[in-house]
This record gives C-alpha cells, sequence and structure tokens, in this order.
C-alpha cells in the first residue's frame, strides 16, 4: 500500500519550531529556530476541518480558507494532484503576530501536509522553495524546516540556503502585550537607502554572519547594535525596546534586537546564563511575558 493512502488512513502529527529573523542586521536572510511550536494532528475525515486547540487559536478559519490548507493547495495544485480531506487539530504556544515567524511555521507546516498527504517526497531544497515563494523571504522559512541557525536568500526561480549547526546559547524574550502585523512593521521602513549607507548596512550584516559561524559572540554583540536596515525605523513601533536593550546589556547579554518585525524583543545569553536573565528582565517588565528559550537542531518533524 502506498504511503498516500497510509496517511489518509491514519493519524499522523506535524511539529513545527518558531524563529526568530534578522538579529539586527541580517535583514530578510538571518534567522534561527526557537523552542516554541505549532503541532498539527492530522485525521482522516469527509471534509476539511481546522480546530484551535488554544486561546489564540479558536479564532482562526476552520475550514479551507484556513492558511494551512490553502499552502497545502497550492502545493497539490503545482503537482497536479488533489489533497484528501482531513481533520486537523492545531496547538501552539507562540503567540501570533509577536515576531516569532507564527505564518512561517503554518507555511511550512502547509507544505509538509501536502508532501505526506499526497506522497511527494520533497526533497528539503523543494520545500525550502515552496515555502519561501510563498512567504517572500526564507528568514523565518529556514529555521522551521531544519532547526538551527539559517542563512538564505530567494529569487523567482531558486532560494540559495546555508544550514549551521545549532548555537549552544540561550535566547530571552520579552513579549509584549500588543501585536505589530508584519505589513505595519514595513511601512515605516524607507524606500531606499543612500549608497553608502547601504555598503556599511551590509558589511554590518556580512560581519554578524562571521560571528555567528565562528561563535564569536562578542562580535555577534556588537554587530546586533549597529543594525541600519529596519530597527531604527521600527523601534517607534515597540516602545520597550530601547529599555529592554539597555537593561539587557546591563545585565550581561550578548547582544539584543527586535525579533522580526516585532514587538518581541530578543537577547541572546551565554548557556546557562539565559534563565538568570530572564528573572531579572521579567522583574523590570511585568506587563511582558518573559521566557527563557533554546535552539533546538531539528525543524519540522513528522510523528
Amino acid at each position: 500500500m502506498k504511503r498516500e493512502q497510509k496517511n489518509r488512513d491514519k493519524q499522523f502529527e506535524i511539529i513545527v519550531p518558531a524563529s526568530t529573523a534578522n538579529l539586527g542586521p541580517g535583514f530578510d536572510s538571518v534567522g534561527i529556530a526557537l523552542s516554541k511550536y505549532l503541532r498539527l494532528t492530522v485525521r482522516p475525515s469527509k471534509t476539511w476541518q481546522f480546530e484551535g486547540t488554544t486561546e489564540a487559536l479558536k479564532t482562526l478559519p476552520t475550514g479551507t480558507e484556513n492558511l494551512i490548507y490553502q499552502v497545502a493547495n497550492n502545493v497539490a495544485d503545482v503537482y497536479d494532484k488533489k489533497l484528501s480531506p482531513a481533520k486537523v487539530t492545531v496547538w501552539s504556544d507562540a503567540p501570533l503576530a509577536r515576531g516569532m515567524g507564527t505564518s512561517a511555521s503554518a507555511i511550512v507546516a502547509g507544505v509538509e501536509l501536502a508532501n505526506q498527504l499526497l506522497d511527494l517526497n520533497l526533497s528539503d531544497e523543494e520545500k525550502l522553495h515552496l515555502a519561501t515563494s510563498i512567504e517572500g523571504h526564507p528568514d523565518n522559512i529556514g529555521p522551521s524546516l531544519f532547526g538551527g541557525l539559517f542563512i538564505g536568500m530567494h529569487e523567482a526561480s531558486n532560494t540559495e540556503m546555508y544550514r549551521a549547526k545549532a548555537p549552544n546559547i540561550d535566547i530571552v524574550v520579552v513579549v509584549p502585550p500588543y501585536k505589530v502585523l508584519t505589513r505595519d512593521a514595513r511601512r515605516v521602513l524607507p524606500e531606499s537607502l543612500p549608497f553608502f549607507d547601504a555598503v556599511k548596512a551590509s558589511a554590518v550584516s556580512n560581519m554578524l554572519v562571521v560571528g555567528l559561524l565562528t561563535e564569536d559572540w562578542e562580535l555577534v554583540g556588537r554587530m546586533m547594535r549597529k543594525d541600519l536596515f529596519h530597527q531604527p525605523y521600527r523601534e517607534v513601533l515597540v516602545k520597550e525596546y530601547n529599555s529592554v536593550v539597555n537593561l539587557a546589556q546591563k545585565y550581561g547579554a550578548i547582544g539584543t534586537a527586535l525579533s522580526g518585525a516585532g514587538p518581541t524583543i530578543i537577547s541572546i545569553a551565554k548557556k546557562g546564563e539565559g534563565e538568570k536573565l530572564r528573572d531579572k528582565l521579567a522583574k523590570d517588565f511585568p506587563h511582558c511575558e518573559v521566557d527563557c528559550l533554546v535552539v533546538p537542531s531539528k525543524g519540522v518533524e513528522v510523528v
């Protein structure tokens, strides 16, 4: 019996890690997986049904207007196949529209859902290109697919990637109690940068990558503070940003940056020092959710 038929006849799960993108100057190209997860439980059904099991997910579309279905159906169309209906129970502990790549996690889940139901046997490169073509940039898609540290570049015909091991660090997130939608965060960005500013911004991004790949954390921290691409424009949308940057540095963080479009603010800490940093920041920002996370080495998994 083909796997396509087997998957239609039994339950399976798809588990996708969240992610943080940019790390400051690595705009739209650098991302790291986070130990927050999206979990789908997929069962055969006569019609497509999506059921959110956490409070934040209960308002999501329950039928074929759901993003996960639309992605899966898009993949089916690419390969001229038809999806069998399923009931999909959705759970997540990553907050929506807070800069932890939840839309990218959903897109990765949709690609993997089609891959499993249709027995496509997609390669890593195919999954990355399909998902990034929908998301528009690979910085969140890559970590959710592969785990660890990801660096990539997307074009219509191809998506370039570099996959590095999960860095041995703690990541402390300060999550304000409001949303910043990506479209709103994009609107505050300039349409262009002066040539020499763009050259400097690119050099800062290059040095960030050098620091990440060589685990020169002091270099990483310096480059995170020098971003010219997006944080100088977006920090006005996140009122806690400057205070978190200053206090996290005072408490010994390696570096601090907006997570994606925000409003979540991430601080990198040496392994074993994250919980102490979390406790201190939690006292300073009692109205925010403050958590200590790790970088998972695995991306999307099917159980």
